[in-house]
């Protein structure tokens, strides 16, 4: 079974620390974005939202709490701060602005990747969804990023995975058009509801018995889709 790569978004202007974490990363089944300033880094949010971002304090733009505050305004993912700032009021600071864990530099690989992990695994978590997720032949495992249908791994590029993800995570409820292409493509296609529909039809031409009469991805007329869970 294939599984797809989470991405992860550094955004550090030490280039030492991107030529670290990338073997680490890609050694894990990670995929590594970079960003050396907070401005390429909340762009980088806005263009394509990874899967956790890991964000330096000290940015040689702006300071580091205030890009945690402006990413928070467009990411619901997972953040790790990581700096060399050691005094325990930037700590709280950064929690209280809603980061979800903080990394000491200078720090190790294993406990890096421990707590990687479990941001990721808080995701899941805190959208009260079962780590795997079935609706009739279709199992979505959040954990390990595979897909199957009938037991067989179904290969989906990483927008369809990304918006898979996005309908699993939405516990049955309904999605509308502007957070699946908020949360998938970035502000920028906000508004793009035909290109969404294409990717609907992607992915019900590999998940669906009859891609004509779905059952598992459900169009609400107007508004968005729903992922249907069991069947």
């Amino acid at each position: 079974m294939s599984a797809q790569s989470p991405r992860i978004l550094i955004i550090d202007d030490e280039p030492q620390i991107h030529r670290f974490l990338r073997p680490a990363l890609e050694a894990n089944g990670f995929e590594m974005l970079s960003a050396m300033t907070g401005a390429e880094g909340l762009a980088a949010l806005t263009h394509r939202p990874p899967d956790a971002v890991v964000l330096d304090l000290g940015l040689p733009d702006q300071d580091g709490q205030e890009v945690l505050i402006a990413a928070r305004k467009i990411y619901e993912g997972p953040i790790l701060i990581l700096s060399a700032r050691e005094k325990e009021a930037e700590k709280i600071r950064a929690l209280d602005n809603n980061a979800d864990d903080y990394v000491e530099k200078p720090f190790g690989v294993g406990e890096f990747m421990a707590r990687l992990r479990a941001a990721l695994r808080g995701r899941v978590i805190r959208a009260g969804v079962a780590p795997v997720v079935r609706s009739h032949d279709v199992e979505v495992d959040l954990v390990q990023r595979m897909v199957t249908r009938a037991g067989e791994a179904v290969r989906l590029s990483p927008r369809e995975y990304d918006l898979l993800t996005q309908l699993v995570l939405g516990g049955g409820k309904v999605i509308t058009h502007r957070q699946l292409l908020t949360a998938v493509w970035g502000e920028a296609q906000a508004d793009a509801v035909q290109y969404l529909r294409v990717f609907v039809g992607h992915l019900r031409q590999k998940l669906e018995a009859d891609p004509a009469a779905p059952k598992i991805i459900v169009t609400e007329p107007g508004v968005g889709y729903r992922f249907l869970r069991e069947g």
